[in-house]
Parts: structure tokens; sequence; C-alpha cells
């Protein structure tokens, strides 16, 4: 047999059999997401876990994140201590166990922890695996006992290194930049975010995390202290802080419905839009899953049987329906499950069929009791509620419309769109352009086969404050359904979008880099998270990044981004130089468009991402709400910068 033909042949020995921590480093994504910005931030949420499974069991109240001056990670806890002694089935420490075998872990054990953080149990192991350095250390029994590890594999066994008085565990460890090629530095504020959240979730327990690259005015580290005694009932107070409550308490519940513990927190706010949170083990659950709907059962149920006692009801010629109870209302639900079932595309949906009926009764029983004891409140959340059918009788026509205009052919497509040739969505990409100078510029600059346009009149509706009806009946916000050709609207949930035949896989918003630009983009996110949240979760939304300047001197010319940028080339071209300054799109010549902003092969595009849904819904409420602070600061901090066309 030729050497050629040996290699074309396909045999047993053709397989690879990868280890654990071989097949984590070669196939990251399927451990940690990703191995982009939030694959990084994935790390630390693993080890951190670690701490809160051990507070969870009533072992741990303590946990600090370091973020090193050489961006590593340091987490230590107050907890038991991983375990040291020699594993009997493995024939090693069991520190070295948990940090070098995949699916190995106290969190397997029932007799350990009833419950767990985490989706899938790789845990530390993981962590180790996709770090070119780990360090374990653990104080436990009188001893502090090491172990270092490179990309997974223990560089000596566990050894005594002295005595202590303490208890817990520190894990330091340095992310491979050959895995996390996009970048190796971790952002503060993601971390932090995060942090605040776990502390509302766990009440009592103190999280510090303390950035040792910054300092503040007076020499130390930037650091914050996140600890919470009421849990949800301070989350809610937090997320609608910039919000005009209906009702002034917080509507709480926690205790154990059928062996689950749930904790629920809710209140009433004078906006149109709902904003529910859900939680199993500390994931965010932003897919939803049966507790989520056994709260929207348990809330609708004893609301509307409150209602019909009331005789607040008797006037309506029309059925309330659930959105009706759910309009103004942020809520938080949290439940712990010993054995979570996942489903859904990102697997953050859970699937537990008798979640929902615990959750359920809990909100029953919960909402009841409040209806009863503050009449006054009872009454104001009922008339918000029928002023809220009365907007959806009104929303409905208009949504009809939107709905009967989506499934019209070709023919009923908005007559300012300028579609592209291409028949297959995951080709095509469709830029929304501020006014119709932009519009045509990028008409006459862009690829036709694949690239639509639909120029968007001046700035569109703020939905943050508006009522349904008159966001379904914006004559630009009906276009931008009816170009993406997605319908809207279930039983369950009436803005709930359907993607199966979204038209464009790629949605660009392309506006003038400006203030005025900034605040449209804005003014076009918060109606995308608002009302096509699934758009932004399955990654099809994206701004662009004209540019600022165009540098030249003679023949030779440059653009340029920033005042950085603009500088740097100035003096690189080192003499006079003319500067021009584009104040809009439409400033630009439809080449200049296509080879800075439109052309897949030298654009950069910015994917919007929701790392933080609680902290995207509270910012989505202060910038767009009655505060109106600097609107630009979002679009910087929820864009991924990469060239995702290369």
């Amino acid at each position: 047999m030729s050497e050629e033909l040996e290699k074309k042949n396909y045999s047993a020995d053709s397989i690879q059999a990868l280890e654990g921590m071989e097949h984590v480093r070669m196939r990251p994504s399927m451990y940690i997401g990703d191995v982009g910005v939030r694959g990084l931030h994935h790390l630390v949420y693993e080890v951190v876990d670690n701490s809160i499974d051990e507070a969870m069991g009533g072992h741990c109240d303590t946990i600090t994140i370091d973020i090193n001056e050489d961006n590593s990670i340091s987490v230590t806890d107050n907890g038991r201590g991983i375990p040291v002694g020699m594993h009997k089935k493995e024939g090693v420490s069991a520190l070295q166990v948990v940090m070098t075998k995949i699916g190995a872990g106290g969190k397997f054990d029932k007799d350990s922890y009833k419950v767990s953080g985490g989706l899938h149990g790789v845990g530390v192991s993981c962590v180790n695996a996709l770090s070119v350095r780990l360090k374990a250390t653990v104080h436990v029994e009188g001893k502090i006992w090491e172990q270092e590890y490179e990309r997974g594999k223990a560089l000596y066994p566990v050894k005594s290194i002295g005595d202590t008085d303490k208890r817990g565990t520190t894990v330091t460890f340095w992310p491979d930049p050959t895995i996390f090629t996009q970048t190796v530095e971790y952002s503060y504020e993601t971390l932090s975010n995060r942090m605040r959240e776990l502390s509302y979730l766990n009440k009592g327990v103190k999280l510090t995390i303390t950035d040792k690259r910054q300092k503040e005015e007076d020499g130390s580290f930037v650091s914050e202290v996140f600890h919470s005694e009421e849990g949800l009932k301070e989350f809610i107070k937090f997320l609608d802080g910039n919000r005009e409550q209906l009702i002034q308490n917080v509507i709480s519940i926690e205790g154990e419905k059928n062996g689950i513990p749930v904790e629920v927190a809710m209140v009433y706010n004078t906006s149109y839009t709902e904003n529910l949170h859900s939680y199993v083990n500390n994931i965010n659950t932003h897919e939803g899953g049966t507790h989520l709907s056994g709260f929207r059962r348990g809330l609708t149920t004893t609301l509307k049987k409150y209602a019909d006692a009331s005789g607040l009801l008797d006037k309506l010629k029309f059925e309330i329906s659930g959105d009706d109870f759910r309009e103004g209302l942020t809520a938080i639900v949290s439940v712990k499950v010993a054995e979570p079932q996942f489903e859904g595309q990102t697997k953050t949906k859970l699937g537990n069929r008798e979640v929902s009926a615990a959750v359920s009764q809990a909100v029953s029983e919960m909402l009841s009791d409040y209806l009863e004891e503050n009449p006054d409140d009872a009454k104001i959340i009922v008339q918000k509620v029928v002023l809220a059918a009365q907007a959806r009788h009104a929303a409905n026509k208009a949504r009809e419309m939107v709905q009967r205009k989506t499934v019209m052919s070709i023919g009923g497509l908005p007559g300012k769109l300028s579609d592209c040739s291409e028949q297959d969505p995951s080709l095509c990409e469709v830029f929304l352009v501020e006014g119709d100078s932009a519009g045509g510029t990028a008409k006459q600059g862009r690829d036709r086969n694949f690239q639509a346009i639909l120029p968007l009149r001046g700035k569109i509706l703020n939905v943050e404050k508006a009522m349904q009806h008159r966001v379904f009946d914006n004559e630009e916000i009906k276009n931008i359904y009816t170009a993406l050709g997605v319908s809207i609207g279930t039983e369950e949930d009436s803005k709930a979008l359907n993607l199966d035949k979204l038209r464009y896989h790629k949605v660009v918003i392309m506006c003038d880099a400006d203030v005025d630009g900034s605040h449209i983009e804005t003014l076009i996110l918060t109606f995308f998270f608002r009302y096509m949240r699934e758009l932004i979760d399955g990654g099809h939304v994206y701004i662009a990044t004209p540019p600022l300047y165009l540098v030249k001197k003679g023949a030779k010319k440059r653009y340029a981004w920033n005042d950085q940028e603009r500088d740097a080339i100035a003096e690189e071209y080192n003499g006079s130089v003319s500067i021009q300054r584009y104040k809009g799109l439409g400033e630009m010549n439809a080449e200049q468009l296509w080879d800075t902003t439109m052309n897949p092969e030298f654009r950069t595009l910015r994917q919007i991402t929701i790392d933080n849904a609680t902290e995207t819904d509270r910012t989505f409420s202060m910038l767009m709400g009655d505060e109106v602070p600097p609107r630009k600061e979002f679009i910087e901090k929820n864009a991924v910068y990469a060239n995702i066309d290369a």
C-alpha cells in the first residue's frame, strides 16, 4: 500500500480517544460556551461556583475575588477546604482528582451538596485545563496544602507547606492565551456585576472583589464589597431604582414547596414593560422554563380571582389576559433544584415539571396574603391591570396590521426597503440606516447580492416610555418587523418573537458617529431588547462602525475611527496633512462607505451581546426612562469589538 493511500485509509487507529482534559483544550467551547470575552469570564464563575456551593451548604460565608496585576485571578473562600486525603480509586490526593479529572467533585455526591451552581459540573478542572498555570492552596485540619498545574497537568504531588488556624481554599489561575486568542484581560465591571448578583441570590454571603490593576485616588486598590441581608427584596430595589414605583412595598416570599426551595420578589411600577428574571441554582435562565411558567400561572390566577371578587372588572367588555397582569411588573424568581434539567438553544431553560407547581403554589399563597393585608395596594394593582387590558385591546389591532404585512409576499415589504437578491437568510444582512440621505449612499455602495438597506426616518419611538399599542402602531417599527419577516405574539407572551422566517441573519445598525447617531442606536437597541430580545440572544444584531476622519497627504490617505488614530496617522505622515471630519454617513460617497463600513473584508462590526440580563435591564431603564445620562457609554460597554468577518 502506498504511503499516500495509507494516509487516506480510515481505520480504528484513526479515531482519537482524547482524555477529559485534552478534550477540553481541543473543544473548549463545548465546556464554557465560547473562547471569547464571555468564555474568559466564565472561568471565574466556575471557580466562584465552587465557593458558592460551600455557602449554599452552610459551610462558607466569605468569598474574595482578586484580579491580580498580571491579570491572573485568585478566588478564596472560608469553606471546609477541598479534601486532600488519598482518593481510593485514583490513588492520588482528592485535591488532584478534583483539579485534573473532568466530572470529579463534591457536587456529584448528594451527601456533600443537595444543590449546586453551574450547568454541567465541569467546574474547576475545566478552568485548570484552559489555564497555562493554576495553583491550589487548601487550609484544612491545621495544615496548608498546595499543588500547581500547567495546562491541567499536576507539576508535583500535593504537599504540605505549613501550619494554619484557618480553613478554606484559594485557587489562582492564569488563562491560556493560546486558547483565549481574542483577549485574556478581565473586565472588572463584568465580574463586579456578577458578584453583586450572586450576593443578592445568596443572602448573608459576603463577596469582595478587588482589582489590583487599578488604584483609587487615596492609593487603595479599586474594590467593592457585596453583602445582602434581604436577598431578592434588595435585588428588586436595585433593579427598579430608576423607575417610578406604583406600590412602595416589595412583595416577597421565601420558603420550601414540595421539597424545592423557592424565593420570589416582585413590585409594580408605572412603566409599560414587564421585567421577569429567573434563576436556577444561581444560573440566570434567560430562556425561562417551568419555574417562570409556574410564576406566571400563580400570579394570573390569584390576581384574577381577587380582581373578579373586587368588582373592578365589571365594566370591561373583554377578557383580561395574562399579559395585562404583568405590565409594569418587575419580578425575580429563584429556585434551588437538586437535579436540574436544562433545555433550549443555550441550555438555560429549566425543564423540570415538578418545579412549576411548587412556584405557582408559593406565588399564590404569597400574593393572596399580600392583597388581603394591603387593600389599597391591591386596588392600585387591579386598576393598572384594567388600563393595561384596555391598551392591549388597542394594541391587538396594531399588531394584527404588523402580522398581516409580515406574512404577505415580497410585494408587501416596506417601500423604502432595498432588498438583496440572495435567498438564503444565513448569507443575507440588512442595514438599518439613519435617514434617507445616508440610505441613498448605502444603496449605491452596497453589494446587492447579499446586502439590503432599510432607511429609518429620524429617531424611532422610545419604547421604554410607550404603551404597547403605540409601539405596534409606529410606522418605522412596523417596517422593521415587516422587513425582517418575523412574527410576534403567543398565548403566553404577546411580545414573543418567532424567528423561523427571519429574512436576514445579520441585522446591522448603521448610524452617524456622533451623539445623535449614538442616541438613535440606543433607541433601536432598546426596541430590540424589549420587543426582539430573541434577535440579540441569537447573535443577529450588530453595530457598524463608520470612521470619524479621513487623513490625507498628497496621494496617501487613511481613515481614522477616533482622535488617537487620527493623531497617530498625522504623525506617521510627518508633515502637513488635510483632515476631513465626517459629520454623518451622508458626507461619504458610496465607494468610501463600502470601503470603510460595509465591505466584509475590511469592516469592523460590533456584535451586541447580553452578558448580564438584569444589569442590561437596569441600564436601559436608566438610559431611556425619565433620566437620560450619556447614551454612548451603554453601546461601548455592550458591544464586542471584533472583525467578525475575518
